[in-house]
């Protein structure tokens, strides 16, 4: 498996399966991140769960042995936001989502409804709250008209002993009772997430490094940019779905130190 043999200016890491699973830290996520850091490295965290604010992933990573401020992490709930006020500045929005996101939206200046005639596009993101009463309004929504878009199409989210049914359950009930298509997906492997980082960053993408666990979002989204692509086989991909994928990263790891050359 092939590892960095130089450093790179900015190293941009998933979150979940990648840097830490649950509570706990993965092996040498503290230390290789703190190194970077101590050699000048911007550190990013990028993060396709939208069932958390970027202050609290920030607070996570700080409480788990890592200090890192809210403006080093980058959600799709973020991406989100800032993807409808370029798009969709003031539009009424229903949000098949979690209360996180709801609030990003609303600070956003979105004003939020379950008037299905009244919206203008449908949010569908990770929901554990997801019932049948959603899935009516997006439904009247969209066939009254409303565009319909995505924070992320995670199939899973993982979690210690297995893992949870993430966004992808939920754009494809709505598809299927619409018939309607998601217009667009903001999340990784998207070119509005990898822009978002990039536009953080202010690094032309070759000097940018993307690693995390999963070969279809964290992987492509750094190829298809420009970046370097590291897969981590700390969480959802084994070397077995590696060896079969058509998606192949510029590096493989088993942990996080092996960044380093």
């Amino acid at each position: 498996m092939a590892t960095p043999d130089s450093f790179y200016d900015a190293y941009i890491f998933d979150l979940d399966g990648t840097v830490y699973l649950g509570e706990a830290m993965l092996d040498t996520a503290v230390s290789t991140l703190t190194q970077l850091r101590e050699m000048g490295k911007r550190t990013v965290f990028l993060s396709n769960n939208p069932t958390h604010t970027r202050e609290e992933y920030a607070a996570k990573l700080t409480r788990l042995g890592l200090p890192t401020p809210p403006e080093d992490v980058i959600n799709s709930s973020y991406v989100m936001a800032d993807f409808l006020q370029k798009t969709m500045p003031g539009a009424n929005l229903f949000v098949v989502g979690e209360e996180s996101l709801c609030d990003e939206l609303r600070r956003a200046g979105f004003a939020l409804t379950e008037e299905a005639t009244a919206v203008h596009a449908v949010i569908a993101s990770f929901d554990r709250t997801f019932t049948y009463r959603k899935l009516q309004i997006a439904f009247d929504a969209i066939r009254h008209g409303a565009r319909f878009f995505a924070t992320n199409a995670d199939r899973y989210c993982p979690v210690p002993g297995g893992g949870e049914p993430d966004a992808a359950a939920m754009i494809a009930a709505i598809e299927a009772c619409t018939g309607q298509q998601v217009e667009a997906v903001v999340g990784k492997p998207s070119r509005y997430m990898a822009d978002a980082i990039l536009t953080l960053l202010d690094l032309p993408p070759e000097r940018c490094i993307m690693t995390g666990d999963r070969l279809e979002t964290d992987v492509l989204m750094g190829l298809n940019a420009g970046m370097a692509g590291t897969l981590t086989l700390t969480g959802a991909t084994s070397a077995a779905a590696l060896a079969q994928s058509p998606i192949q990263p510029t590096y493989v790891i088993r942990r996080l130190n092996e960044l380093l050359p």
